[in-house]
């Protein structure tokens, strides 16, 4: 018998700078960056079996990112984030299979968009108070449920992460531990959702060596650049990140 495997050239030609990307977004350098790789690779397959290849990969990378960044998260902050993340997974699993994927990327996309030119057009003052609790509990369960969906939980997170202004590596390390946790715990409403077959697991296992590059990249800079650079590049990753998920949203 055949290994099931992908062989089309074109899904290598879009799946492997995904891929990398993601790595580099999920070591918490450009980690808006992270949410193309679900559009991407849906320019070769559907969005759903783009989104159950790279379940396996985002193990490693997770796994990956907490080794690195192990002692620097906030377990209070943590614990916060988590359990209102977890609240939107659930969300997402349950209306998963009524949801277009397309439309749920444009909303995306569309917020992001608005939280940069906020953030650009009127930037807060050094003394401005945090965003508040439950705007960022609102938030952070909008992570979870597109993170379901379609694995882009970076952008609605990091509208409420980053005008807290946390350190390169803090933040980095938030994101780490947050994702982890929110990916572990797909694992079983996709299988249940019948995703992960053995086609999507073994296309999968020929991407995953490319899961330590990216992470090293993205850990090596994350660590040398400075907070300015890193947020630039940050908000660069996003406008690029929401722009293609606001077209693939109307087309």
């Amino acid at each position: 018998m055949a290994f099931p495997l992908i062989t089309d050239p074109f899904f290598y030609a879009v799946a492997i700078p995904a891929v990398l990307l993601l790595g580099i977004s999920k070591s918490g350098f450009g980690a808006g960056f992270g949410s193309l790789a679900v559009p991407m690779m849906a320019l070769a397959v559907a969005v759903p079996q783009a989104a159950a290849i790279l379940m396996p990969v985002l193990l490693l990378m997770d796994l990956l990112g907490l080794a690195a960044f192990r002692k620097n998260f906030d377990f209070t902050f943590l614990k916060f984030l988590v359990f209102f993340g977890l609240m939107g997974t659930l969300v997402g699993a349950l209306l998963f299979k009524l949801l277009d994927a397309r439309m749920v990327a444009g909303i995306v996309g569309g917020f992001t968009l608005l939280f940069l030119a906020q953030r650009l057009l009127f930037p807060p003052a050094p003394d401005s108070p945090p965003p508040p609790k439950w705007l960022g509990a609102v938030l952070t369960v909008t992570s979870g449920f597109t993170s379901f969906v379609a694995h882009a939980g970076g952008p609605p997170l990091s509208a409420y992460v980053i005008p807290l202004r946390l350190s390169p590596i803090k933040f980095t390390a938030t994101m780490a531990f947050f994702f982890f946790v929110i990916n572990l715990s797909k694992w079983i409403p996709y299988a249940w959702l019948g995703l992960l077959d053995l086609r999507n697991m073994a296309t999968s296992v020929v991407l995953l060596p490319l899961a330590p590059v990216g992470v090293w990249i993205g850990v090596r800079l994350a660590r040398r650049i400075s907070s300015m650079w890193f947020y630039r590049v940050l908000y660069g990753g996003m406008f690029l990140t929401g722009s293609k998920l606001l077209w693939d949203g109307f087309h």
